[in-house]
């Protein structure tokens, strides 16, 4: 089928990335928006705007009743997702198809079996993807968990079945704690996903976090868009993403990218996808898979020339792939800094009015935003208001690029993480890429008692 019209189920600056691909494929677009959102850039660029409920974002973006009565209105034939919010929602994907609305995403099925950890984790070993030592699936038995933890040893990991940003999640370091961190992680997955299922693995002393991109046409065919890596995280949460890794080899790269690959034909996977990894002394372990496009996608769109949400749009109207895994090339090296509406040393939100705002320019310079002199930050969604996304022909140019174009982001009104970022990217351990996941909380907990 022939899309010609998409409702963005999202906000901010992904809701105008997907705007400006549609556009660019010749399909009108419909906005969806909360009352704090009525003046919000994309809102003002789509060809068609439905207003879908108050400020809470229960009442608005997670409202599937709203939307899908916005996309009748609007006369949509697909809806997009985005990232967060619905996107990885399985019944949600049902419904939308249900109503004959193209779902530009991946099979709910999918969706389902990706979004519950115990069974992703099943899932992936499976398909031939290496795991994290572990349980085989949930554990609510404490003598089932301590032969568990005398198996892999300790440190072990306690994780919450659904869910994810640190939540349900303790470390455990010996017996004598086992049965309080449990009753802990469950506790705090139930309050924060409806779920107290828990599972144990292998805790990684210090691990990098590397991710590959993947894409299927639900048919059988599935490629690799090489890896991201994304270790430099504050409580789980990414604050700077690069492709490709500075500490993977094409060979590893080919390899490992071969095998996800791989698993996602043998799966039928349709549309956008990434697998996470944890990475340790060359090995990888599998954590997890989005079921979505990442919020870190352009650095990938980078170092491949590939638009990714031009193919999430292609794949979702029957089309095949654009390109085979032979015809995918990596050249350069690209660098995504997250920008928040937050203090850039204490992370306290700080919403507000745009004061003034210029972006980054130049070659090779992207900037991914909706802001505008103005533009009111509002306080009830994530701090998040814009990407800068540089690219190099290599890591070393990259870097100098990315120096200069936070120098030159000027954004007024509200505080950012811009000094954060201008920070880090003098820290010789992120010059030389010799980083790990906690090498950036470390580093902050230095600073401060500096």
């Amino acid at each position: 089928m022939a899309i010609t019209r998409i409702l963005i189920a999202n906000r901010g600056e992904i809701a105008l990335r997907i705007h400006r691909a549609a556009h660019e494929m010749g399909i009108e677009t419909v906005a969806v928006h909360s009352t704090a959102d009525a003046d919000a850039m994309h809102v003002r660029l789509a060809d068609h705007a439905v207003c879908i409920g108050p400020p809470a974002a229960g009442d608005s973006y997670l409202n599937v009743a709203n939307i899908i009565s916005a996309a009748e209105i609007g006369q949509a034939d697909a809806i997009h997702p985005g990232y967060g919010f619905l996107s990885e929602n399985a019944r949600f994907a049902e419904i939308v198809e249900a109503h004959n609305i193209a779902w530009i995403g991946p099979k709910p099925e999918h969706i389902r079996t990706m979004g519950d950890k115990v069974e992703a984790k099943r899932t992936a070993g499976a398909l031939g993807l290496p795991l994290v030592p572990g349980s085989d699936g949930a554990v609510s038995d404490f003598d089932q968990a301590r032969r568990i933890a005398a198996d892999v040893g300790y440190p072990v990991i306690i994780k919450a079945a659904s869910g994810g940003g640190g939540r349900g999640m303790k470390v455990c370091t010996g017996e004598d704690e086992l049965e309080t961190l449990m009753r802990q992680a469950g506790s705090e997955a139930k309050a924060a996903f409806g779920d107290d299922t828990v599972y144990l693995e292998k805790y990684l002393g210090n691990p990098r976090h590397i991710e590959f991109q993947v894409f299927g046409d639900g048919r059988g065919n599935a490629i690799h868009l090489g890896e991201r890596d994304c270790s430099l995280q504050r409580r789980h949460q990414k604050v700077l993403e690069e492709a490709p890794s500075p500490v993977l080899s094409a060979e590893e790269r080919d390899r490992m990218g071969g095998i996800c690959a791989k698993a996602m034909a043998d799966m039928g996977y349709r549309g956008a996808g990434t697998i996470e990894f944890l990475w340790e002394n060359g090995e990888f372990y599998f954590i997890e898979m989005n079921t979505r496009l990442q919020v870190e996608h352009p650095v990938t769109e980078m170092i491949t020339g590939i638009d990714l949400v031009r193919e999430q749009i292609r794949i979702a109207e029957g089309k095949d792939l654009s390109c085979k895994q032979e015809d995918v090339t990596f050249r350069g090296h690209a660098i995504e800094c997250r920008i928040n509406a937050e203090d850039p040393w204490t992370f306290a939100p700080s919403p507000g009015t745009v004061s003034y705002y210029h972006a980054a320019g130049g070659m090779h310079v992207r900037v991914d935003s909706g802001l505008y002199a103005g533009y009111k930050v509002p306080p009830y969604y994530d701090s998040m208001i814009a990407k800068v996304i540089v690219y190099g022909r290599n890591r070393e140019r990259c870097i100098m690029r990315l120096r200069r174009a936070l120098e030159e982001m000027v954004v007024e009104g509200v505080k950012t993480n811009i000094p954060l970022h201008q920070a880090l990217i003098k820290q010789d351990d992120v010059l030389s890429g010799n980083y790990t996941i906690k090498w950036l909380e470390e580093w902050l907990a230095a600073r401060e008692t500096a």
